[in-house]
């Protein structure tokens, strides 16, 4: 019942800067968080930051200081700024969101994801 689209991905070199956005549409009532995930071939999927609805924020280790999410609620849409960006950071980017239910339980939901690549 939440849908979420990214968008702001592609080709940045070494010390550059992209802006992802992850508009949330549906029935997005009751979202506990929304965070980033990101995923390099080869290796396991993993959090690059994280923001509740109280407005608290996590960042992985390799990215604080460099990236800043963020959220406008009347959009219902999340950003991730990324600054000095590193070929390390190269790959597909995914937004998350999660909802309380009724039951007790969380859904959790998935757009398909932007690809940042950082290269020379």
């Amino acid at each position: 019942q939440v849908q979420l689209v990214e968008s702001g991905g592609g080709l940045v070199q070494p010390g550059g800067s992209l802006r992802l956005s992850c508009a949330a549409s549906g029935f997005i009532s009751n979202i506990n968080a929304m965070a980033w995930y990101r995923q390099a071939p080869g290796k396991e999927r993993e959090l690059v930051a994280a923001i509740t609805s109280g407005g608290t924020t996590n960042y992985a280790d390799s990215v604080k200081g460099r990236f800043t999410i963020s959220r406008d609620n009347a959009k219902n849409t999340v950003y991730l700024q990324m600054n000095s960006l590193k070929p390390e950071d190269t790959a597909v980017y995914r937004c998350n969101a999660v909802q309380s239910r009724v039951s007790g339980l969380n859904a959790s939901y998935w757009g398909r994801g932007t690809q940042v690549t950082v290269s020379s």
